[in-house]
């Protein structure tokens, strides 16, 4: 992977991690299309630059998410990052070998879709408007939604928690923010792990250019994820997820035809 590709990939890490729409999915067939080799550097990669997407929630919601006396907030953040953890570390392997099949992410990439259309009607009754108000119980069970995202790559980490938490009944802007302040715990934890696992099994990798590719697409991948999270709050806000799941068939898909056409390896 050179730095080119490196940039392309942070760039749609950016766009895509807050949408629901799978920025890892896009990673992976981009890689693909790309010709890029899954060696250990560009695994790592795509795990790290989703970290520094993730640092624009605690940048644009800094008074909120760094304030140490919400003590509940982040146990609640705490519950919810529970069972991630645990289906991560028990299905490792698994998530590994379906990321490396473009197929698989593509036709999940389309059957979310299909789910995204029916949310709004599905779940048209909010209760829970403030966040205060989110529960252990509703954290604990938006933390289940994610499991999926975590057993199913394409599924999209940000729709599974977002369609989690709408029902338990949170309005669509507010189970968007629980789903951005959740990425973070998940997202750093994600990180150490593949740092400690590349550190042991291939410390080759973590050479002075790699590491400097490392930061640069975390820096790319942060500055536009930025603008694409303000963006996606004041659509949200106003509109529903119909138009993601329509682009989540349309790009699964011409993704699946171009698989089975042979443009993209499957």
């Amino acid at each position: 992977m050179d730095l080119y590709q490196a940039l392309i990939l942070a760039i749609i890490e950016g766009i895509t991690e807050f949408l629901p729409v799978s920025s890892t999915g896009h990673m992976a067939l981009a890689s693909a299309m790309m010709g890029i080799n899954k060696a250990p550097f560009t695994k790592l990669y795509e795990i790290v630059i989703q970290f520094g997407a993730i640092l624009s929630v605690v940048v644009l919601y800094a008074r909120r998410f760094l304030d140490v006396r919400r003590i509940s907030f982040y146990l609640k953040l705490g519950v919810a990052i529970i069972p991630a953890l645990a289906f991560g570390a028990l299905f490792k392997k698994h998530i590994e070998s379906v990321l490396g099949k473009p197929l698989v992410i593509a036709v999940i990439l389309l059957v979310g879709g299909v789910i995204l259309l029916f949310v709004d009607k599905w779940f048209n009754r909010p209760a829970v408007e403030k966040e205060e108000d989110v529960t252990y119980r509703h954290a604990f069970v938006i933390g289940l939604y994610q499991v999926l995202a975590v057993i199913f790559p394409g599924l999209s980490r940000s729709a599974a928690t977002i369609i989690g938490g709408m029902q338990q009944k949170l309005t669509r802007s507010l189970a968007a923010e629980f789903s951005f302040f959740l990425a973070v715990p998940t997202m750093m934890a994600a990180t150490a792990k593949s740092l400690l696992d590349v550190y042991e099994e291939h410390p080759e990798v973590l050479s002075t250019d790699n590491l400097q590719t490392l930061l640069t697409g975390s820096l790319v991948a942060f500055i536009v994820a930025v603008m694409a999270i303000r963006l996606f709050i004041t659509y949200l806000q106003k509109n529903g997820f119909r138009i993601f799941g329509w682009y989540r068939i349309i790009a699964g898909a011409v993704m699946i035809g171009l698989i089975l056409a042979g443009y993209i390896p499957s």
